[in-house]
């Protein structure tokens, strides 16, 4: 670039050199021509230089500018690829979640269906058991309907209930204190005959339970004994018996080592006649339990 103050001061030099010259004039001073021309070319020279230096700033400065963009969009894309990475990241974590999320959903279906099958089983079994206590029910009414209110084995009569131990063993007899207990084991205890009717009921009973021919072995204890008093006959409910009808001829005669508990036998012909005294602990017989009825 060509400077504009040089062609400026030449031209002034040139001038003055051709008018001195046109005129008839010498130039006075050719050295004072050389220092000029020799500072001219210094302040050209110290203008290139600040213009290079000018220059080298401003290529610096258009180096520098890309360089920090392009620093910044470096960083950026390596924030938005780290982001995009923790997207991903996040992604499959979502994925593994909804993954155990389903997986879970399934084994509670699996856990309901099976709790389903377990309750339909419990219902079923719920209505058996309906069914079942409906049938003990009508089967109870029938049994009460035709059999009283007494325990397998027993006989009603009235209110009460009788076990006569012929029925349940032929053969197994005991003494009048282990017959009581017998009977006291069942909820009950020896019988106690106290009106006509129970009287006739007995001798009836047992008529059919005769196992030989000698009728003083064919008797049942009951609950009849004058242990307390000799002669004075009291029952287990401690009701004093008064009635002598009842007793066989001869009898109660306290006979050998002492008889101190009533007997019955079976006497079809005359049931006013059917009691004798025995010995309570040598003498086994068959006896008779009573209970109330339910």
């Amino acid at each position: 670039m060509e400077n504009p103050w040089r062609k400026i001061n030449f031209r002034h030099f040139l001038t003055r050199y051709e008018i001195f010259g046109q005129g008839g004039y010498t130039f006075p001073n050719y050295r004072l021509v050389i220092l000029c021309l020799g500072l001219l070319n210094a302040v050209l020279l110290i203008t290139a230089v600040a213009i290079g230096i000018k220059c080298a700033k401003v290529k610096e400065a258009s180096l520098q500018v890309p360089h920090s963009a392009a620093t910044e969009l470096i960083n950026e894309l390596n924030y938005l690829s780290s982001n995009h990475s923790n997207v991903i990241e996040a992604e499959e974590e979502a994925k593994k979640a909804l993954e155990a999320a389903i997986k879970n959903h399934e084994q509670l279906k699996l856990q309901i269906e099976q709790q389903k099958t377990i309750n339909d089983g419990y219902q079923r079994q719920m209505e058996a058991l309906r069914t079942e206590k409906t049938n003990l029910q009508t089967n109870i009414s029938a049994l009460e309907g035709t059999c009283g209110k007494c325990l397998p084995g027993w006989v009603l009569l009235n209110t009460s209930c009788y076990f006569f131990s012929y029925s349940e063993s032929g053969t197994v007899k005991k003494d009048w204190k282990d017959s009581r207990a017998d009977c006291i084991s069942r909820g009950a205890d020896l019988v106690v005959i106290d009106n006509q009717e129970e009287q006739t009921f007995v001798s009836n009973s047992i008529d059919s339970m005769r196992s030989g021919t000698d009728m003083w072995e064919n008797g049942f204890w009951i609950g009849l004994t004058d242990t307390g008093t000799e002669g004075i006959w009291v029952w287990i409910n401690n009701v004093t018996e008064v009635e002598q009808r009842y007793w066989m001829g001869g009898e109660p005669n306290n006979g050998y080592l002492g008889e101190d508990c009533g007997v019955t036998v079976p006497s079809p012909s005359n049931p006013w006649k059917t009691r004798y005294d025995g010995n309570c602990i040598i003498k086994e017989l068959h006896w008779i339990c009573e209970m109330a009825s339910n």
